[in-house]
């Protein structure tokens, strides 16, 4: 599927609808480049499961934990799998918990053999291609 988001807000809406998709143990792949707004479609994916707490960009913690519903990855600065294991990060793709995760291709080589991708491009300042 491929959607054009117009705002911050349809980029939510888009999310949150997904996360509707979404079962345990999902492991979800956000690309795109810096600004493109992944974080943003995290948010809408939170809210898509009902999870009420504010939803930023894990860079400096690696990933943040939601209740244990929903994990959301920023790997940008690991460059290897092995970082994400040896930080632990791996354990989590096995849970019970949805993983969303930015910047995977940089730990490609621990990912489960079964993900889901979301591909998210910047038209312009306000509009997103994201392909499901």
């Amino acid at each position: 599927m491929e959607y054009i988001s117009k705002s911050y807000e349809q980029t939510i809406s888009i999310a949150e609808k997904y996360a509707e998709t979404l079962k345990k143990g999902d492991v979800v792949l956000l690309r795109g480049e810096m600004g493109a707004g992944k974080t943003v479609f995290a948010k809408g994916v939170a809210k898509g499961l009902g999870i009420k707490d504010e939803i930023t960009s894990p860079t400096y913690a690696y990933m943040n934990d939601y209740g244990g519903k929903l994990y959301h990855y920023d790997c940008y600065r690991l460059s290897s799998g092995e970082d994400a294991e040896s930080l632990g990060l791996t354990d989590y793709f096995y849970g019970g918990g949805i993983c969303l995760i930015e910047w995977a291709e940089n730990i490609a080589d621990v990912l489960p053999k079964t993900v889901k991708r979301v591909k998210i491009e910047k038209i312009s300042e306000t509009e997103r291609k994201i392909i499901l």
